[in-house]
């Protein structure tokens, strides 16, 4: 799905071999779970994927669960996850229970993209952080880099324009236009905060 092409449909992404077993695993399962049934949703993984991919350098030893967490962060919406309706949390029990993965994945696709504000909304805050701790925030604003710099077709996009996608593709009645709202300071400072951390080296 890149630019380059190392991300397209049925190909291996193209990774180092410090993290090629973590992230080929999270390639694998993220493609098995959404690529038929939600294929414009993993475009959107793979471009979020490919955006992590490109800040190695800044994640340095931590790149390869920052990586795989890009591939399976949207998980929870495959049509056989999907059981409260509430994606980050469907994916990440899936993967704590059924994958056995990591704790610090799990976390990350719990939290990414200031999940506990949609989950507030949701009724379901308990829920998400009495099950799933929050994660060390340097990682976890990569995440939501990564997902807030990529539109629904896997192409890169500014923060301004992938929030006010999604608060057009969401009406002003729905719990996760609502959402969104009151996250969007705080994701667009993440995202200038990382842009930040990018254009220092980390």
């Amino acid at each position: 799905m890149g630019r380059d092409g190392s991300f397209g449909a049925g190909n291996r992404p193209n990774v180092s071999l410090g993290h090629v077993g973590h992230v080929l695993w999270a390639w694998d399962l993220a493609r098995s779970l959404l690529e038929e049934p939600l294929p414009r949703r993993w475009a959107h993984t793979q471009g979020v994927a490919e955006q992590a991919e490109s800040l190695k350098d800044v994640l340095d030893a931590d790149a390869d669960l920052v990586v795989a967490s890009a591939w399976l962060h949207d998980i929870g919406y495959a049509p056989n996850l999907a059981e409260t309706g509430f994606h980050p949390l469907d994916g990440a029990r899936y993967l704590r229970s059924v994958e056995q993965a990591d704790e610090h994945l799990c976390s990350l696709v719990a939290h990414h993209s200031g999940a506990v504000v949609e989950a507030d909304e949701r009724g379901m805050f308990d829920d998400l952080t009495g099950e799933f701790v929050l994660p060390r925030v340097d990682l976890l604003d990569v995440l939501t880099y990564c997902d807030m710099t990529t539109g629904p077709d896997g192409s890169h996009l500014s923060a301004e324009r992938r929030i006010s996608e999604i608060l057009d593709r969401y009406g002003p009645d729905d719990l996760v236009h609502r959402a969104i709202t009151r996250l969007k300071p705080d994701l667009l400072g993440t995202v200038r905060s990382v842009e930040a951390r990018i254009g220092d080296g980390g």
